[in-house]
């Protein structure tokens, strides 16, 4: 599969090295009349990327930028060169490559030039074609060719075919600066220099085998500006859109509410065009921005001049191809954005026709009009400057009828564009998914004269058949007919996929977002096991793809007990980053803890599943028995060591954890009693004291502030905000520190700390989490005590019976704390908070516990802003490093941390990424090298690139055992910093406190 709607089984796929590689392998093609099809990122969205016979992958192998000269700004790439890194070898020259589609940052340029790309500039600098200056490709006989002008390259009797078609090639293609459709013959034309690798370019794999590609550059400005300009609608964008053409933009693009988060801080409108200026300096490009903003027909406007604000708005535009297949629907006809059910599918199939800039906004009139006359449902959006839309539209096709109105819709819609003077293509190809229609467009005899030239290129018809000429249908070949018609059972509820395993799994579109070699400046997470392996099977979407062959059982045959589907998942870290980095949402770390429950059910798992999986219950036998320094003891000794890690599964090259002697909740109890004495004391003394010796603010009654419970209702006399601190398996076991840190910062800002309970209240709550409650009948029978539990460790390794068993607990824990409304529930452990956030409800759906409970869950700096808001952090002025937990990036989110660090003066950004060693991940054996692979991608260079003086903040346990485990430097959860900037105090000389 690519990023279209069509699924074909290859016999096997080719990872050439160089020119010769191809040459050989067609050659083996050849002699057993084999079909080849060219792949890069397999982004492609009509579906040419696809094919039965030998696929070859040119990006593990010929993917290098081979040479660039800056005075004759040219670059030398090879086919599998992804853009990004083109565009980062130009940047030192000040140079860059014209044409930019949104997956630049894994698109390759041999798919650019073979469906002839475009992207957001190419209102200034063009397509790919205009961009290409020589190609080199190996023809279907296996010959080498040159392509250029002049006739360069050309195979015989192709330049005899265009010199008798001269007037049809100079009438028949309508005159537009988006016209991707069909063969580009008409560069062959002597006016037009009869250019071999223009005419090339677009020909979608069907002539030659491209392997090197010599491409012009362009001048980069040094300078950029961003106008948004708001309209009502987006067919009013797209009568404005044409205007503004004349003031020289780079861009104009335009997007539709439906498509926008609320949030975005965008001119209040109901689609709006995004313009964007370049000049020498940041004054020019300004400059021309305001000239479009006076000159443009619109109620409202901004300029963007900040390059990180600029990036925000330019991420929601290239997410798009993503988000539209998700469409928020009410789920009664109504159209999108009108309500906020569940997501429903929409698929490309009629993705990115084009039409003369001047028609656009006549042409979305009646396309809305057309979908409405089907019953469906789409949201344009895309490059408005050159006629070109793009939308996802929710296409049925998984039913006969749905299918069939998509081949009606399909052909109603080609003769509405061609009735508009467009192309069926404007920027992807046609493909399978338009070149059926391509006689609506051109006319049989113009379609004749394409398959005579596909003849003269390739006369056995072995290179990416069933494209372009003598297509397959529309219709054939789509890749949801092989999956099951019912829904799977499974263990999650995937809510927002109506529960259903398959639709989820669906969510891939193969954008491929997660194929990015590098983070965009370390904001994203997604997908780190692919960076460290450069596999795909090992990238989001190869894991989604082989479960989406799983489902359908044909090539993988023995469903969850399939090893293949296994292996694929086993070097997934459970980062959670698709979660929020893929723009449909793909949650593989759910996903895998599915799988692993189905692969293993009634069957021996790994030693690692028992071992580290069941990490509370162990750590927890551990404490009963008071054994922590034994065990601390035993695992010093070498030997016994590496027989322990053995028998659990763990890398031989990982250190064991050592266990503190005290527990957190241990240390917590006798420090609870030791203050409820004292305030007892202080009472009865008939002072004013609380707990911990300060007097009650509010007055009798208490004070109530940031939503939180007044201490009043458990213990009379404290009247504080309550808070509830979540004891999660790190903190109680491993680093109880951290906790005790999280304590004093919390009642330093004026909150009252409570731990759950160990056992289920009988006579109402204490609060303790120790005391059974008043002496009552029953009281003194042993009852067994519990600890609460995300989960976590069961739910990454596929435990879920266990899992759900252990949630149940918790849930009866806290209850009473539940119905307290606003209480909230302080969670030290990233990755605690996000299991207790989307896993909890996830896995009982059925409970109104868990979603009042994931609902309570915030972090610990959120508790301070939003119910401590007065308080003000200790000053350290010092600057940070370190990394945002991966859970925290993509479930929780860190803008409260930031603001928290701002607050308290440590400068600096943390590196993103994921660490590497995420959870249990990381000690299984076979996982070192790509743990390691990991962090060095950006949270080891951080670390060692900070200075001696910066504070190196780790808010996850996993991510602080990484970095003590490889840099031998100390990570510090953000309380720990702030608890010991408070016991330090201000210096003498009014300097900031160390930490």
């Amino acid at each position: 599969m690519d990023a279209s709607n069509y699924r074909r089984v290859p016999l096997g796929v080719v990872a050439p090295r160089d020119a010769e590689d191809v040459a050989a392998a067609l050659a083996v093609c050849r002699a057993h009349a084999v079909p080849v099809v060219a792949r890069g990122g397999g982004t492609s969205i009509a579906g040419q990327a696809t094919g039965t016979g030998v696929v070859l992958d040119f990006t593990r192998h010929m993917n290098r930028v081979l040479a660039l000269d800056p005075e004759a700004r040219t670059a030398v790439v090879q086919p599998g060169a992804v853009l990004d890194r083109l565009q980062e070898a130009a940047a030192p020259h000040g140079l860059r490559f014209g044409p930019d589609p949104s997956t630049h940052s894994r698109c390759t340029l041999g798919g650019m030039i073979g469906n002839n790309s475009c992207g957001s500039h190419s209102v200034a600098w063009g397509t790919t074609a205009d961009n290409v200056r020589e190609l080199s490709v190996v023809g279907a006989a296996g010959d080498t060719r040159r392509l250029g002008r002049d006739w360069q390259g050309a195979p015989d009797g192709l330049r005899a075919l265009v010199e008798s078609e001269l007037a049809l090639l100079r009438t028949g293609f309508p005159d537009l600066p988006r016209r991707i459709s069909g063969y580009a013959l008409d560069a062959l034309l002597p006016e037009r220099g009869a250019d071999v690798a223009r005419a090339f370019c677009g020909s979608e794999g069907t002539w030659g085998l491209l392997t090197e590609a010599v491409v012009r550059l362009v001048e980069a400005p040094r300078a950029r500006a961003l106008a948004v300009l708001a309209y009502p609608d987006e067919s009013a964008a797209a009568d404005a859109a044409a205007g503004l053409l004349r003031y020289g933009p780079l861009t104009v693009e335009g997007m539709a509410a439906d498509l926008v988060p609320a949030d975005a801080g965008l001119p209040r409108g109901g689609a709006w065009l995004f313009v964007e200026t370049g000049g020498g300096t940041p004054a020019e490009a300004r400059a021309r921005a305001d000239t479009i903003v006076r000159a443009a027909d619109t109620g409202d406007a901004l300029v963007v001049t900040d390059p990180a604000g600029q990036r925000a708005l330019w991420r929601l535009r290239e997410d798009a191809s993503g988000t539209a297949t998700r469409m928020p629907y009410a789920g009664d006809g109504s159209p999108p954005g009108a309500g906020r059910g569940l997501g429903k599918e929409a698929w490309p199939g009629w993705e990115d026709c084009a039409v003369p800039p001047a028609r656009l906004g006549a042409y979305l009139r009646d396309f809305r009009a057309l979908l409405a006359a089907h019953g469906l449902h789409g949201t344009p959006y895309g490059h408005f400057g050159d006629g070109c839309v793009h939308v996802r539209i929710d296409f049925d096709l998984i039913s006969a009828a749905g299918v069939t109105r998509f081949r009606r819709f399909s052909e109603d819609a080609a003769n509405l564009v061609v009735s508009h003077g467009g192309s069926l293509s404007g920027e992807h190809g046609d493909g399978q998914a338009r070149a059926e229609l391509l006689p609506a467009m051109y006319g049989a005899e113009m379609v004749r004269l394409f398959e005579r030239a596909k003849d003269l290129w390739d006369p056995r018809g072995l290179l990416n058949p069933g494209m372009l000429v003598r297509p397959h249908r529309l219709d054939q070949n789509l890749r949801f007919a092989v999956l099951p018609k019912r829904p799977v059972d499974v263990e999650f509820g995937y809510p927002a996929d109506g529960g259903d395993f398959s639709a989820a799994v669906r969510r891939c579109v193969g954008v491929a977002k997660c194929r990015t070699a590098s983070v965009p400046g370390g904001a994203e997470v997604m997908c780190p096991s692919f960076r460290a392996t450069g596999e795909e099977a090992h990238s989001t979407r190869g894991r989604a793809r082989l479960l989406h062959e799983m489902l359908a059982g044909e090539i993988v045959t023995d469903g969850w007990r399939s090893t293949e589907v296994r292996d694929a998942l086993d070097l997934c870290l459970s980062c959670k980053g698709c979660r929020s980095d893929c723009p449909v949402g793909v949650d593989m770390a759910t996903y895998k803890a599915e799988f692993l429950h189905h692969h293993y059910a009634g069957r021996r798992r790994p030693a690692a599943h028992y071992a580290l999986g069941r990490l509370p219950f162990w750590l927890a036998a551990v404490t009963r028995t008071r054994s922590a320094r034994l065990v601390n003891s035993l695992a010093s000794l070498r030997p016994l060591a590496a027989a322990a890690k053995r028998l659990a599964g763990v890398a031989p090259g990982r250190e064991i954890p050592r266990l503190a002697p005290e527990t957190f909740s241990r240390w917590w109890s006798a420090r609870f009693r030791d203050r409820a004495r004292a305030c007892e004391r202080e009472r009865r003394r008939g002072g004013p004291g609380t707990p911990d010796g300060q007097g009650t603010p509010g007055g009798p009654g208490g004070e109530r502030r940031g939503g939180g419970r007044p201490v009043d209702e458990l213990f009379p006399g404290f009247g504080r905000t309550t808070v509830l601190l979540w004891p999660d398996t790190f903190t109680e076991h491993l680093e109880p520190a951290v906790g005790r840190a999280a304590v004093r910062v919390l009642e330093a800002a004026g909150l009252a700390v409570l731990l759950p309970p160990r056992t289920v209240w009988r006579h109402g709550p204490v609060g303790d989490g120790v005391t059974r409650g008043p002496l009552r009948l029953g009281t003194l029978l042993p009852r067994r005590r519990h600890r609460v539990c995300c989960g976590l460790t069961y739910v990454s390794t596929g435990q879920l019976d266990r899992a759900r068993a252990v949630l149940r607990r918790t849930l009866d824990l806290v209850e009473p704390y539940l119905a307290m409304d606003g209480l909230p529930v302080v969670v030290l452990e990233p990755s605690c908070a996000a299991a207790l956030r989307t896993d909890l409800p996830d896995l009982l759906p059925g409970d109104p516990r868990a979603a009042r409970l994931a609902a309570a869950v915030v972090t610990f700096a959120e508790a301070l802003e939003r119910h401590a808001p007065g308080w003000t952090p200790p000053r350290l002025d010092r600057p940070a490093a370190g990394q945002t937990h991966c859970h925290q990036h993509a479930v929780l989110g860190d803008a409260a941390e930031r603001r928290l660090r701002d607050a308290a003066g440590l400068t600096g950004t943390l590196a993103g990424g994921c660490c590497g060693l995420a959870g249990n991940f990381g000690f299984e054996r076979g996982h070192e090298e790509v743990s390691r692979a990991c962090a060095e991608e950006q949270l080891l260079p951080a670390v060692r690139a900070a200075d001696d003086s910066a504070v190196i903040l780790a808010d996850g346990f996993s991510c602080r055992t990484q970095l003590a485990q490889l840099s031998g430097r100390r990570g510090r959860h953000l309380a720990e910093v702030l608890a010991e900037a408070l016991e330090n105090g201000p210096r003498d000389d009014g300097s900031a406190p160390t930490a």
